[in-house]
């Protein structure tokens, strides 16, 4: 996934009310972007990161700057981190039309925010991608952001309680319990990440779901980003704690 134009560099004062930060731009503008991001961004955040922008060419927009990537050091180096959690879904499309995740490849079509699962407040649920094939089962992939890394190497899912998160697994789940395949992919927008686990102790109720999933048949799977200025690109595969 290409950025649509150049990235604009600036420093971090503060985030706040999750989805705004105040930044200092490099030519001394500040301004206030948006932030694709409901987490607590824990490490990512903090005052005077190098940060990098993207401007929407929407002139009606009221925050026309969005916030997409941080310097970050995780103890090995500083790099560069991608913050944006609408971005994943575009990194993993592009994954799929080019059939670089092995376990996902061979399917004839590739649907996007297909809708399954139960009727929670009057809404059913969207699976991310449903990959479907004459001859194959139809395969149910939701697909998580990741950016937490509390110690090198390891990065780690949830950063905060997320229900709705926990509520996917249980309807992918519901699938493979059924005798359907069932797909948790988590995607790390940090290059240097070598293994993933679940943060139990930030969302307890997630872990217990995850491990309900997975005792029922759902399949797991974790992948770093090659993160640049220009680019966000799905990388490699990393092992997942049990």
């Amino acid at each position: 996934m290409r950025f649509a134009a150049d990235l604009v560099p600036g420093t971090l004062v503060r985030r706040y009310k999750r989805f705004l930060a105040d930044v200092v731009l490099d030519d001394g503008t500040a301004l206030t972007a948006h932030v694709a991001n409901p987490g607590a961004m824990t490490g990512l955040q903090a005052e005077g990161a190098r940060v990098w922008l993207s401007q929407s060419p929407n002139a009606a927009r009221k925050l026309p700057f969005s916030w997409e990537l941080v310097e970050a050091d995780f103890g090995q180096g500083r790099e560069l981190v991608g913050v944006n959690t609408m971005h994943p879904n575009a990194v993993v499309a592009e994954a799929l039309a080019a059939a670089t995740i092995p376990e996902l490849a061979g399917y004839a079509t590739v649907r996007r925010e297909v809708k399954y699962g139960g009727i929670v407040n009057g809404k059913s649920s969207r699976v991310d991608f449903l990959l479907e094939h004459p001859a194959r089962p139809p395969c149910y992939v939701e697909v998580k952001n990741v950016h937490l890394m509390r110690r090198p190497g390891l990065a780690e899912f949830p950063d905060s309680v997320t229900a709705r998160g926990a509520r996917h697994l249980d309807e992918l789940a519901a699938i493979a319990a059924a005798g359907g395949r069932a797909v948790m992919l988590f995607v790390i927008q940090i290059g240097s990440a070598t293994s993933f686990a679940l943060a139990r102790d930030i969302d307890p109720a997630y872990a217990r779901a995850f491990d309900a999933a997975r005792a029922a048949g759902v399949e797991a799977l974790a992948w770093t980003c090659k993160v640049t200025r220009q680019s966000i690109t799905l990388d490699r595969p990393v092992p997942i704690a049990p």
